[in-house]
C-alpha cells in the first residue's frame, strides 16, 4: 500500500505502508544512526511522541524479545525503515518489528531512502513530519509530550536509598541502580513534593522527552532538594537542575540521537564514547558560580554534564545507562553510589 512521509519544509518521499494501515502518524521528525538496539530505541520515553527515522538500512532482523524493552509499550508515534523485514533469527525473539507496532497501533512506513531523509533534516533543522497514506497538503503542529506517573514503587532490599523520579525513565537506569546495591524508590515527578517523606540518601532525576522549559514550574523545588540532598540528573533530569541553578537551555538543529558521541571528562581527562538522545542542551554562558562544566560533547563543544565540587550534584546529557550503545560510561553509578555513601545518610535512612 502506497504511503507517504511529508516535513514541515515541504519534502514529501513516498514509501509502502502495511495494507489496512489508515492511522496517520504526526510528530516531530528525528532519526537514530545506530546498527543495533531498535528494541530499545522503539520503547524509550524520550522518543514519546516523535517519529523516529532509522538510517541503518535493515531493521528487525533480530526480532523483538521480552527482555529488552525500556518501558512497557512503544512511546514513537511513528517509525520510517528503508527495510523492515518480517523474518527473525535471534533465539529469544518473539515477534517481528513489524507485528510489535502493529500490535500497539503505531504508524510505520518502509521502502523509504532514509538516509536521504536523516541529509534533509541535518540540513534543514528538526522540523514536524506526518505519515499517511494521502499526500498532504500541510503538515499540523507537533503534539506536546505526555509525563505520566502513578504512585511510587519501591524496588529491591539495599542499604542505599536512591528515589528516581520520573519524567520519563528507562528501565535500564533503574537496572543500573539496583545493580549497585540500591533500595529505589521511583517517585513521579508530579509528586516530586513527597520526596522528604521518603527519606532517600540521594536522589535522581532522570530523563524524559520534550523542551526542559515546559516543566519549569518544579525548578524551584527541584533547586531546594538538589541544595540538601545528593544528586544525579540525567538527560533531561541534567537539563532541569542546569536551569534550576540558573542556567539556561536551547534547542540544537537537528538534536544529538545515536550510540558514538565521544565525550571528554574535564576532570579525569579522559574521552569515552556515550549513548545520546535528545533536543536541547543546556548553554555555554554564565549560570550559577556553584556549579562547574565537567563533561563536553567532542564533536561540537556542548555541554554534556556538570558537578559541584563539594561532591554533591552530578549530572550528565548523556545515558550512562546506555541501552543500546555503549556502555564506557556506566562508571557514572558508581561515582553517584560513592557521593550518597559519603554523606552519612545511608546509616540514618537505611
Amino acid at each position: 500500500m502506497k504511503g507517504y512521509i511529508k516535513l514541515e519544509n515541504g519534502l514529501q518521499l513516498e514509501g509502502e505502508l502495511e495494507d489496512g494501515t489508515h492511522l496517520d502518524a504526526e510528530g516531530e521528525a528525528v532519526f537514530y544512526t545506530g546498527m543495533t538496539g531498535y528494541q530499545e530505541v522503539l520503547s524509550d520515553p524520550s522518543y514519546q511522541n516523535q517519529i523516529l527515522i532509522f538510517t541503518y538500512p535493515l531493521i528487525g532482523n533480530c526480532g523483538i524479545n521480552l527482555q529488552d524493552f525500556e518501558s512497557k509499550k512503544p512511546q514513537i508515534s511513528g517509525a520510517v525503515f528503508y527495510e523492515c523485514t518480517e523474518d527473525f533469527s535471534h533465539y529469544e525473539a518473539v515477534s517481528s518489528v513489524k507485528a510489535y507496532l502493529k500490535k500497539w497501533g503505531i504508524p510505520f512506513i518502509h521502502h523509504v531512502d532514509t538516509r536521504f531523509l536523516v541529509k534533509e533534516i541535518r540540513s534543514s533543522g528538526t522540523m514536524n513530519a506526518k505519515i499517511t497514506a494521502h499526500p498532504v497538503d500541510n503538515v499540523p503542529p507537533i503534539k506536546l509530550p505526555d509525563h505520566d506517573g502513578g504512585e511510587a514503587v519501591t524496588h529491591g532490599e539495599g542499604k542505599l536509598h536512591t528515589v528516581l523520579v520520573d519524567f520519563g525513565l528507562k528501565k535500564s537506569i533503574l537496572t543500573a541502580l539496583l545493580n549497585r546495591g540500591h533500595q529505589v524508590t521511583i517517585l513521579p515527578y508530579h509528586k516530586l513534593d513527597k520526596v522528604r517523606e521518603l527519606k532517600p540518601g540521594g536522589i535522581v532525576f532522570s530523563n524524559g522527552p520534550g523542551d526542559p522549559k515546559q516543566l519549569a514550574g518544579y525548578l524551584p523545588l527541584i533547586k531546594q532538594l538538589a541544595d540538601e540532598f545528593p544528586v544525579m540528573g540525567i538527560c533531561l533530569g541534567h537539563q532541569l537542575l542546569a536551569l534550576a541553578y540558573g542556567f539556561d537551555t536551547e534547542k540544537l538543529d537537528f538534536g544529538h540521537r545515536g550510540a558514538n558521541h565521544p565525550v571528554v571528562d574535564r576532570l579525569k581527562g579522559k574521552v569515552f564514547m556515550t549513548s545520546q538522545n535528545h533536543s536541547f542542551v543546556v548553554k555555554r554562558k554564565a549560570g550559577s558560580e556553584e556549579l562547574s562544566v565537567r563533561f563536553e560533547n567532542i564533536n561540537d563543544g556542548s555541554i554534556e554534564g556538570l558537578f559541584h565540587p563539594d561532591n554533591k550534584l552530578l549530572t550528565v546529557q548523556f545515558h550512562p545507562e546506555a541501552n543500546p550503545g555503549p556502555k564506557e560510561s556506566e562508571w557514572i553509578f558508581d561515582e553517584y553510589t560513592s557521593m550518597i555513601s559519603q554523606t552519612g545518610s545511608v546509616a540514618i535512612y537505611a
